[in-house]
């Protein structure tokens, strides 16, 4: 029950011990936090305890804020570097010899500095130039230049701008590579090398210099002659592009007929191979043929003269279309179509499966045989 209500047995006001309803007395409050502030930290009472309390007080708050400072400072020198991050500690000003790992590390403000870069990281630097060539024509460079971290040390403290030096090497190597070189291959075949050339020149320089700088890459990204004359230079370069378009096409085509050359070569050979080798046995056919046929003339002379006579003049017939034979004791003489006959000889052995056809034609020798038997004994 609230004490303020009726029915409350006389209970009295909690702050009854006070006279009068006005404001609280601050002095009072702050005498009593500070005794009690002075006898958590050991102070006395009374008034020699008052005094010796706002002593301890004042050393209180000091060594408080002594700790937050010291933390604070503590705080403030704490840091993390990532994986691809290489830190340089400076020492009043004196570099360490020790490079700060990725990790957590902690350095004391004001004492040491540290210097943070990303070493893994490519970087790029674009450089676009106008020079003369070793023929003394001018061409527009323009090429990039990636490099990387490779010394965190030099790259911090060797060199007071690094970016610039690369700048002034750059144009150095550029001047030096294309000033050697003629138009020509500048503008086409001869970039490759050049950028190789330059990326040399470059890394030489980054070391004389000590500047922590390693040139993974030199990419010459467009190499042109002076707007003046670009259209002529681009009709050069159509021209050897056609050029090369078409000595790709002869060596195909030399690819495709030259093999085929070949191979008529090697069955030429084969053939005139083959010929010599028929010929020759045909040679020493007709060679035993006669000498065999020499020993039956020896053994019958005329049986074997008008046996040959017969066989050539069967040969020679056969390819004659047309015949004139002298009929024994008359003045005519008769005409033999010998095509017709064969043709019609053709035609009834087609009809009559070709008896009558070869009978004609086995009859045939024998009517040559007596006409010419005839004419040997007039």
């Amino acid at each position: 029950m609230a004490w303020n209500e009726p029915g409350n047995n006389g209970e009295k006001d909690p702050w009854g011990s006070r006279q009068d309803q006005g404001p609280p007395d601050l002095d009072e409050a702050f005498k009593k936090l500070k005794d009690n502030l002075g006898g958590m930290f050991g102070g006395g009472s009374g008034a020699g305890g008052a005094s010796a309390g706002g002593g301890g007080l004042k050393s209180s708050l000091v060594a408080i804020v002594l700790g937050v400072l010291v933390i604070g400072y503590g705080f403030m020198g704490v840091y993390t570097l990532d994986e691809q991050e290489r830190g340089v500690v400076l020492r009043f000003g004196k570099v360490q010899e020790a490079v700060v790992m990725p990790g957590l590390s902690w350095y004391p403000p004001i004492v040491d500095q540290v210097i943070i870069h990303n070493t893994s990281r490519v970087r790029s630097h674009p450089h676009d130039s106008e020079m003369l060539t070793e023929d003394e024509n001018i061409v527009k460079v323009k090429l990039t230049v990636q490099y990387v971290i490779d010394n965190v040390k030099d790259y911090a403290l060797q060199v007071r701008e690094p970016e610039k030096s690369l700048h002034q090497s750059t144009e150095s190597a550029v001047r030096h590579v294309v000033g050697s070189t003629e138009m020509d291959e500048v503008l086409t075949e001869g970039r490759a090398v050049m950028g190789d050339e330059i990326k040399i020149r470059i890394q030489n320089y980054m070391n004389t210099y000590g500047t922590g700088i390693f040139v993974t890459q030199v990419n010459v990204d467009e190499t042109a002659p002076p707007d003046a004359v670009r259209e002529a230079f681009d009709e050069v370069i159509r021209a050897r592009e056609d050029e090369v378009r078409v000595r790709n096409e002869a060596d195909a085509y030399a690819n495709q007929v030259i093999p085929e050359a070949r191979g008529e070569a090697q069955r030429y050979l084969e053939e005139s191979e083959g010929y010599r080798q028929r010929v020759v046995a045909q040679a020493n056919g007709e060679a035993q043929r006669f000498s065999k046929l020499y020993v039956e003339y020896k053994a019958a002379p005329e049986v074997t003269r008008e046996r040959m006579y017969l066989d050539t003049m069967e040969a020679v017939m056969s390819n004659a279309s047309k015949v004139m034979i002298d009929v024994e004791g008359g003045n005519n003489m008769m005409y033999l179509p010998l095509d017709r006959m064969m043709q019609q000889a053709g035609a009834v052995s087609r009809l009559n499966g070709g008896m009558a056809g070869s009978d004609s034609i086995s009859q045939r020798p024998q009517d040559n045989t007596s006409v010419r038997t005839r004419r040997d004994r007039q």
